[in-house]
């Protein structure tokens, strides 16, 4: 198989600012068609991108030069129009979460299984080798047994128009930023996770959540806290504190592709950082969905974590205690 021909459905920021440049750089892709509802911002993202564009989402769906489609569109509507792109008989990168609920998550995996189409949730920060590093530590026993793990993703207020601040499109900050320490937590600790408790809190005015946080444990016990929101200064950053010591990583999330990872673990005899090399979450993210275009079936472990991240992100929402809080900025 050649390059793959993919097909873009939603002119949302994060394309504009990742993906699609990086969909560009990448020798196994051609981006041939941007969609929007709006005429004019089809046309400037398909300008930008040298791609042709393209007047509703249907209208792209319906083409048949394309292999592949990335929709970044907000989550109530990705609910609608990622199964019609896997109707279509596409592969999928599909931003996150997977799904806006469990059920409707499930019914897309079956769906992809059922066509042999790939479909893999754009959670870009797994796919980063750094995390692969604290992974290996951990199982080579560098902090002894795991005892709990806490992980932070907070960002600034969003411009007031945003897709975030509203309800009806899937706002709120636990489907956007609580999806990182959330499925942090599913990439470091063995075994399932339980929701003890959450609080969600909305900012004057706003009709979502704005922050939130959430304890859950594992069944060996250790014990996990997660605290995610869009009214706070950015962070992103994880720690996971053993018997013997703790790991501690900062820019666990987002980094640029020049960024430098520094991993930096604490025990008793010193403190010792490990530098590594930069890398490109995106181009990875980028190189394990060609991967599996070529063979779906090897997947099935990465839609089993999305399945299972959706679940806990409902479970949050359900356990969570509501309270109010004046917005910043």
């Amino acid at each position: 198989m050649g390059a793959v021909r993919i097909g873009v459905l939603g002119c949302a920021d994060i394309a504009r600012r990742r993906v699609l440049p990086a969909l560009v750089a990448h020798p196994d892709f051609t981006v041939v068609a941007v969609a929007s509802r709006h005429r004019e911002k089809a046309a400037d993202f398909a300008q930008r991108f040298g791609a042709e564009p393209v007047v509703g989402y249907a209208e792209l769906l319906r083409r048949g030069d394309l292999d592949a489609v990335y929709v970044p569109l907000p989550p109530t509507l990705r609910d609608v129009w990622v199964p019609r792109a896997l109707e279509a008989g596409l592969h999928v990168l599909t931003e996150k979460p997977l799904a806006t609920d469990r059920r409707a998550a499930a019914r897309l995996v079956g769906m992809a299984r059922a066509r042999g189409r790939a479909l893999l949730e754009n959670v870009m920060f797994v796919h980063h080798s750094q995390h692969a590093v604290v992974r290996s530590l951990l199982l080579q026993g560098a902090i002894g047994e795991v005892r709990s793990f806490s992980a932070t993703f907070t960002v600034p207020p969003r411009p007031a128009d945003d897709f975030r601040y509203r309800p009806e499109l899937g706002g709120g900050c636990l489907a956007d930023m609580g999806v990182y320490p959330v499925r942090a937590a599913q990439y470091f600790l063995d075994g399932p996770l339980t929701v003890v408790g959450a609080t969600l809190r909305r900012g004057d005015g706003a009709p979502v959540e704005v922050a939130g946080d959430a304890l859950l444990c594992t069944r060996q016990g250790a014990g996990v806290h997660v605290t995610f929101g869009m009214a706070h200064a950015y962070r992103s950053s994880y720690e996971i504190l053993g018997s013997a010591g703790r790991i501690c990583v900062e820019h666990a999330f987002t980094p640029p592709a020049d960024h430098t990872p520094r991993i930096v673990i604490h025990r008793a005899d010193g403190v010792e950082e490990r530098v590594l090399a930069a890398d490109d979450q995106v181009a990875r993210t980028l190189d394990t969905f060609r991967r599996l275009i070529a063979e779906p079936t090897t997947g099935s472990s990465l839609l089993a974590a999305s399945l299972t991240e959706v679940r806990l992100l409902e479970q949050i929402r359900l356990a969570a205690r509501w309270t109010t809080r004046p917005a910043c900025g």
